[in-house]
């Protein structure tokens, strides 16, 4: 079996040429951006955001 194969139960190991960046888009003034057209200052503020939950609702966010 090839190293970069997993079975079922764990996660494949990705070699280095396999792997590809991933691309952040988020919501801008109503419409979707990639965050790589965004500028310095741009970037800047979306890695300040704070994300927050009401009491009793649900997190939307998926990395939380």
């Amino acid at each position: 079996m090839h190293p970069s194969y997993a079975t079922p139960s764990t996660h494949p190991v990705l070699q280095a040429h396999e792997r590809q960046r991933c691309e952040i888009w988020t919501r801008v003034m109503g419409y979707h951006r990639p965050m790589a057209s965004f500028n310095t200052g741009k970037q800047g503020e979306f890695r300040e955001r704070v994300y927050f939950r009401e009491p009793g609702q649900a997190l939307a966010c998926a990395d939380a």
